[in-house]
């Protein structure tokens, strides 16, 4: 039921001409019917910069449709022309130009904004639509893909069309219109309706590149965004592994001291079972009175007195 009826079904053209300053494309949407909710659409394209779109979404009731309008910007359309010119059709041909067009069922409560303010249908509208394309949201999406086709007709088949300018008014030659016969008066009416549709022509082109830098803009602002919040996580993962790898560091030194007592004790455990078997301990060095023999028992030792200076034996009448 989200399926929207799109006319043409598979494929945009454009046709470009020296005559037609804008080349313009027109799809419509209609209801599929069956049922009485509303259905939100938005028209997105590979290229937003080449194409304006208008409206590009909105809302189409039950058994409604919506015109949707879409002009290439002039500078691309030159650009179009001059590779016809170097390659000719086969230049054309292999776009890679794509349009999307996306609809899903809005609840009754949605489609009431359809009839109040259209600047606050729009916002509720973009954030639907960032909601949803974002995996926010459990509404089935219908997707529609278009190719775009150029073609260039008969007429600017010899040469590119001039570039845009602000089209020049000039003086008509005759002012009065009372002294006109009815020739004169057709000419006169020929040539200004031809410098109106030039101006048209300029202001649209004008709306289209402000859309374009506003278009710029906003995705500017999303990459920047997505940017810095990518830069606080890798750095926040960078300051936790640091932390980890510290904290591993002070592990293994601590391990690396238990490690040698549990060796020097073992060591020790070593050489007192060697000693227990061979009974052979090593003399070891007097502690006080006492010192240790071979058969590891404590002998009282009885402390030497110093040897007697010569003054002692000279008086015992002894000899050195």
């Amino acid at each position: 039921m989200t399926s929207l009826l799109i006319d043409p079904e598979t494929e945009l053209v454009f046709s470009l001409s020296k005559s037609e300053a804008t080349p313009r494309c027109m799809m419509t949407l209609k209801h599929p019917g069956g049922s009485d909710e509303f259905v939100a659409f938005k028209v997105k394209t590979t290229q937003p910069r080449r194409y304006l779109v208008r409206p590009n979404q909105g809302l189409i009731g039950p058994g409604t449709s919506e015109t949707i309008s879409i002009l290439l910007v002039e500078k691309d359309k030159q650009v179009l022309l001059q590779s016809y010119e170097r390659l000719g059709q086969s230049g054309l041909d292999h776009s890679k130009d794509k349009f999307l067009v996306q609809s899903c069922p809005v609840d009754k409560a949605f489609a009431a904004k359809k009839a109040g303010d259209q600047t606050e249908l729009y916002e509720a509208l973009t954030t639907m639509w960032n909601t949803v394309t974002a995996g926010g949201s459990t509404t089935p999406v219908h997707n529609k893909k278009l190719h775009v086709r150029h073609v260039v007709t008969q007429e600017a088949s010899a040469a590119a069309a001039t570039a845009r300018a602000a089209p020049k008014l000039e003086k008509a030659p005759h002012s009065n219109l009372k002294d006109m016969n009815p020739e004169q008066l057709a000419t006169e009416l020929s040539g200004l309706r031809r410098k109106y549709d030039e101006l048209v022509s300029f202001s649209v082109n004008l709306t289209a590149e402000r859309d374009i830098l506003s278009n710029t803009l906003e995705q500017t602002k999303r990459d920047y965004n997505r940017e810095m919040a990518a830069r606080s996580a890798l750095e926040n993962k960078q300051g936790g592994g640091s932390a980890r790898g510290g904290s591993g560091k002070g592990g293994k030194s601590g391990g690396a001291s238990l490690f040698q007592m549990v060796f020097l004790g073992l060591a020790c455990f070593l050489a007192g079972a060697k000693i227990g078997a061979t009974g052979n301990a090593p003399y070891l060095p007097v502690v006080g009175n006492f010192f240790i023999e071979g058969d590891a028992k404590l002998v009282k030792v009885e402390p030497v007195s110093p040897p007697p200076t010569p003054e002692e034996v000279a008086n015992d009448g002894g000899e050195l």
